[in-house]
């Protein structure tokens, strides 16, 4: 069984030089890249169980930290879903060979469509082999948050650059900039079709508190292919992260693998 190796990947030059930290497991393909979610890390019960999933099975597979998070260099207050994506992107090129699975966790659902877009731009061959969304939050900086900030927020953000908000899932607020907001606007893909050019799996929470189902759905209409399948655990919530929703995950990865 192929062990899981350490590897740091300098993104940026200058001032935005950031030391991003990987971990891979060299094997066949389809081998799958998680992109996680928005302050999340690698060392999430998601990505090791995708990772121990593809080493069982002789599958490369590739994780990572976006700059900000867990391991990875860089300030997370500089986070951007175009910086994220850089680094997805570069993390891709060199830790990646032939066909890939992404499986992107909320914000790395937006980072995974960009990603299609962004490839298809290239000259390399369409290596996507399938996606796996969960919970994903294209365009979340927009629809989901902005709608919702108080007047008072929107006024913090314009003075001092940030707001700064509870959350459930770290005893430190979450700290929202005004360059995510905006930046958020030159990345959106809810704005027309996307074509990913491989199969789409969606696993979503119906009781998701921060990317209601409804979202989800809204993004199935901006998919064309035939291919895309759509999975709701009726008493699923944001992680999706017991027992029994990782038993529906590792279900979807296997038609995955026997559908690309």
């Amino acid at each position: 069984m192929a062990i899981e190796t350490r590897h740091s990947l300098k993104v940026g030059d200058g001032k935005h030089a950031r030391e991003i930290a990987v971990r891979k497991i060299d094997g066949g393909t389809p081998g799958l890249i998680w992109l996680g979610g928005y302050r999340s890390d690698m060392t999430g019960t998601k990505a090791r169980v995708i990772m121990d999933w593809s080493q069982k099975r002789g599958l490369s597979a590739v994780r990572f930290d976006y700059s900000g998070h867990g391991e990875s260099g860089g300030e997370f207050r500089e986070g951007t879903v175009s910086r994220w994506l850089e680094e997805t992107l570069a993390v891709f090129q060199e830790y990646t060979e032939g066909p890939q699975i992404l499986v992107g966790s909320s914000l790395g659902g937006w980072i995974a469509l960009r990603m299609a877009q962004e490839l298809k731009k290239t000259r390399i061959p369409n290596r996507l082999a399938g996606m796996l969304l969960i919970a994903p939050a294209p365009d979340f900086t927009i629809e989901l948050m902005e709608p919702y900030f108080s007047s008072a927020q929107l006024k913090e953000l314009e003075t001092q650059g940030y707001i700064s908000e509870a959350t459930e899932y770290s005893d430190e607020p979450n700290i929202i900039t005004k360059n995510l907001i905006e930046d958020g606007r030159n990345n959106l893909v809810l704005n027309g079709i996307i074509n990913t050019g491989c199969p789409v799996a969606i696993l979503q929470g119906m009781r998701d508190p921060d990317v209601p189902y409804k979202h989800a759905m809204k993004l199935i209409d901006h998919l064309p292919s035939a291919n895309v399948t759509m999975t709701l655990i009726k008493d699923g919530n944001h992680r999706l992260s017991r027992d029994q929703d990782l038993v529906v995950m590792k279900y979807i990865l296997e038609q995955l693998l026997e559908n690309r």
